[in-house]
């Protein structure tokens, strides 16, 4: 039945931009009947109260609704939901292929019920990238990246298959096939339009740009003036069959920016700085919003690259409004003439358009900051938060050693001042230090040894001004003579082809790739674990010592076991800070004051020497970056190559579930539903099944990287005749519940009470108090009859993996989840 949409307070009104008669709903119509005072409420305030207005059919969304959120107290907002409805989810295929699956599985339910299948579908634009399955296991080579995409097409063909026939099947969902780039970057560059338009009831109606995404880096896009954020898979499953999003009224945190970053400062580590100061202020479910005189001194992509750490400062988004660089962006972007005069024509009328004029909003808590006193920086070794300043990182390494990780580092084996042995690193802990041989190069390696380096991450690869940086800095080193160390696994996987594309015009490629930062594949790869493996003499050598081995990438996370297994101090840095790294092959550096190396010249070479100026990069900026790149990588984005064009897809509005399958399993949570809601029960006689610390992320509860051969989904898989070297990764296999649920709780470095001084997914069974894994004590429990309950401490769930951090509990058997505090 067709919604009958109300207009009570009369703001419809009519709006002439690109060339047509467009209809919107005009904010400054509430204050002439006196509701509210709009013109000072933060702009992300403004946005969904448009979109109160907009969706105002006198039973999701009432008038008084409306009048709440107008009368909006910046102080103490009103504790009420607000029913939001996206134009848009976004999904990425970790994500996406069990959104799918449950959409075809309520089909069968549908079927079963005797109801009409067809009627399962998106109601709002759905459309899901592609970009979480590419792995780093060739690199250093020029044949890397096809090699890469051979190996994702063989170990996910049959996903790919899945998602083909749902993009068939399915009204409303469109799909971005692999090898395009990471979702949000994607959306970025080319899905978001910033101002929507929709016909409804014979109009043309504009409006803001929204969406929610099953990844909580959705956040991103924020940086253009798109309000949006990720949820859960559930989340996004409800909004896409037409529910709205409910959220409390929210507080809104304003962050004021004057000045403009100095010389050697990056976007990066700009995010980094904002990402400890918000932590540290306490920003959870609140939204951040940035203004003052400073945003007209960063550019939409280093926006972009401060609101996708949204999660990682704790924000439910970061919200940068649009302005005249956001026009930029576009123009650049190569957004066609008639789109931007729409955005341009309707957010100035609508209010939504900053200037340097423009009043500050008022603002429920703020918090400020001076450009020009951010630094090169980098964050870890095991939280997004903990920022290291670069000049400090060699000491705050050595603290790590002794503090995080236990080591025996405090006297003898004692980092020593810069040694006569330049461009060769000392041996700084003699007694763990151990000799290597490995691809045809003998090396000592030791604590602080970086064996990953990637430029990876839509967070910097969205970027140009850092990736032209690491650019830059890859061809003065090249020019110097100096090289990667031999132990150091190199990777760049840009977040788009237009990242390449500019590369190649700026001649800089060559050097990236002299330095063995070859292209590896347009994805999500290490920074979400898929780094793939370490040479094995080289793994060997790091577990025979128990050595603390480095990761430095250019990406959002590093929380513990999510970077590789091998790597225990995982950091995160500017791209051009990961070529330097690279270059010295270790976190043991006083990067201020040490060289790097000694080029052919004889002569010590440091960073001061290599890093580019700031009028360098732009000049190659300009030069590099045109709207016609954008518009040629995009032009045919949903078709993709002949691989995937090839792909057999299913036929039938039904999806036909193969029983041996072990990626694609219809879920159970529909088969046994009926019309009827069961009822709620108590829980009684219930079981610990884990007691667990402080801050335990999504990445300790939901099954992610890679799968080991003696867990229960290891042994799961091999009795299903699947050889180790075919396991895939626990985020290709979502779409199986049997392997996710042998996977939740199952990280490598989760800490159990219950079983003290053992890390990984380890618990007993009580009352016999028997050490198992936590899947077959919830599996023994189940059999028993006993109901679970975890118990965890503070900031409970942090992080973006919510959808099978939840399901992959309820299916072990969980009840409740009893925390100090959760995210």
């Amino acid at each position: 039945m067709k919604a009958r949409w109300k207009d009570t307070f009369g703001t419809r009104a009519k709006l002439a931009a690109g060339g047509e008669t467009l209809e919107y709903f005009r904010l400054g119509g509430l204050a002439e009947r006196g509701v509210g005072d709009v013109e000072r409420l933060p702009f992300s305030i403004k946005i969904l109260l448009e979109n109160l207005l907009r969706h105002e059919d006198g039973r999701v969304v009432k008038a008084d609704d409306i009048e709440a959120l107008a009368g909006w107290q910046a102080a103490a907002p009103a504790a009420r939901e607000v029913p939001f409805t996206p134009a848009r989810v976004l999904l990425q295929d970790f994500t996406g292929v069990p959104a799918v699956a449950d959409l075809a599985a309520m089909r069968n339910a549908m079927h079963r019920l005797r109801g009409e299948p067809r009627r399962i579908n998106p109601q709002i634009p759905a459309d899901l990238v592609i970009d979480h399955s590419v792995q780093v296991d060739s690199f250093g080579s020029p044949t890397a990246f096809r090699e890469n995409v051979e190996r994702e097409f063989a170990r996910n063909r049959e996903r790919y298959a899945f998602l083909r026939w749902g993009q068939q099947s399915f009204e409303n969902f469109r799909v971005v096939p692999p090898g395009t780039g990471i979702c949000h970057q994607v959306n970025l560059e080319y899905l978001a339009q910033v101002a929507c338009r929709r016909p409804r009831d014979g109009q043309t109606v504009v409006f803001p740009d929204s969406l929610v995404g099953t990844d909580s880096h959705t956040t991103m896009v924020n940086g253009v003036g798109v309000f949006g954020w990720g949820v859960g898979g559930i989340e996004a499953e409800a909004v896409m069959l037409g529910q709205p999003y409910y959220l409390l009224t929210p507080r809104v945190v304003g962050f004021k920016l004057t000045g403009r970053l100095p010389a050697g400062a990056t976007a990066t580590d700009l995010v980094l700085t904002v990402t400890q100061m918000l932590r540290k202020k306490g920003v959870v479910d609140k939204f951040v919003e940035f203004y003052g005189p400073g945003l007209s001194q960063l550019s939409p992509a280093d926006r972009a690259t401060i609101a996708n750490m949204a999660p990682e400062y704790g924000a439910t988004m970061g919200f940068f409004p649009v302005d005249a660089n956001t026009l930029s962006y576009l123009r650049l972007s190569g957004r066609p003439d008639e789109l931007i005069a729409v955005v341009e024509a309707y957010c100035k009328a609508q209010g939504l358009f900053r200037t340097d004029d423009t009043p500050d909003p008022i603002f429920t808590d703020t918090v400020a900051l001076d450009l020009s006193a951010v630094e090169p920086s980098l964050a870890g070794p095991k939280r997004p938060q903990d920022r290291v300043a670069l000049r400090d990182m060699k000491r705050v390494f050595f603290d790590a050693l002794r503090s995080a990780y236990n080591r025996d580092v405090a006297t003898a084996d004692a980092p020593v001042p810069a040694s006569e042995r330049v461009g060769e690193r000392r041996d700084c802990y003699g007694a763990q230090a151990v000799e290597v041989r490995s691809d045809g190069d003998t090396f000592r390696l030791t604590h602080g040894s970086v064996v990953i380096a990637a430029i990876t991450s839509c967070t910097n690869t969205s970027n140009p001004s850092v990736m032209l940086g690491a650019g830059l800095l890859a061809k003065k080193a090249v020019e110097r003579g100096l090289a990667v160390k031999p132990w150091v696994k190199t990777s760049l996987a840009p977040g788009s082809k237009v990242v390449t594309d500019y590369l190649e015009a700026a001649g800089l490629l060559p050097y990236l790739e002299r330095l063995r930062f070859h292209l590896v594949g347009y994805g999500c790869t290490t920074c979400i674990g898929n780094s793939g493996p370490l040479p094995q003499p080289i793994a060997s050598a790091i577990k025979q010592r128990a050595l603390v081995a480095a990761a430095v990438l250019s990406g959002n996370r590093n929380f513990e076991g999510r970077i590789n297994p091998s790597t225990l101090a995982n950091y995160l840095a500017s791209p051009p800070l990961v070529v330097a790294y690279a270059l010295a092959g270790t976190v043991d550096i006083d990067m201020e004051h040490e060289p790097i190396g000694r080029g052919t010249d004889g002569q010590p070479v440091y960073l001061r020497d290599l890093w580019p100026a700031p009028e360098e990069i732009e000049r190659v900026m300009d030069q590099a970056l045109n709207p016609d790149r954008f518009r040629a990588q995009y032009a045919d984005v949903f078709s993709g190559d002949e691989q995937w064009r090839a792909l057999p897809v299913p036929a039938g509005e039904i999806y036909a579930w193969d029983a041996s399958s072990t990626y694609i399993k219809e879920p159970p949570f529909f088969q046994t539903m009926s019309r009827e809601a069961p009822p709620l029960r108590d829980i009684e006689g219930a079981r610990v099944l884990a007691a667990l610390g402080d801050s335990v992320t999504t990445d300790h509860i939901s099954p992610a990287g890679s799968i080991p051969a003696d867990s229960p989904a290891g042994k799961y898989l091999v009795a299903r005749g699947v050889p180790q070297v075919e396991f895939n990764s626990y985020g290709a296999r979502r779409g199986n519940h049997e392997v996710m649920m042998r996977g939740t709780f199952a990280n490598i470095r989760l800490r159990n009470v219950l079983v003290p001084g053992v890390e990984g997914g380890w618990t007993r069974h009580f009352p016999d108090g028997e050490q198992m894994t936590i899947y077959d004590a919830a599996m023994r429990y189940q059999e028993e009859r006993v109901p679970l309950l975890v118990i965890a401490g503070k900031e409970y769930g942090t992080g973006s993996s919510r959808d099978w951090a939840a399901k992959g509990t309820a299916l072990l058997g969980v009840r409740a989840v009893i925390a100090e505090s959760y995210e």
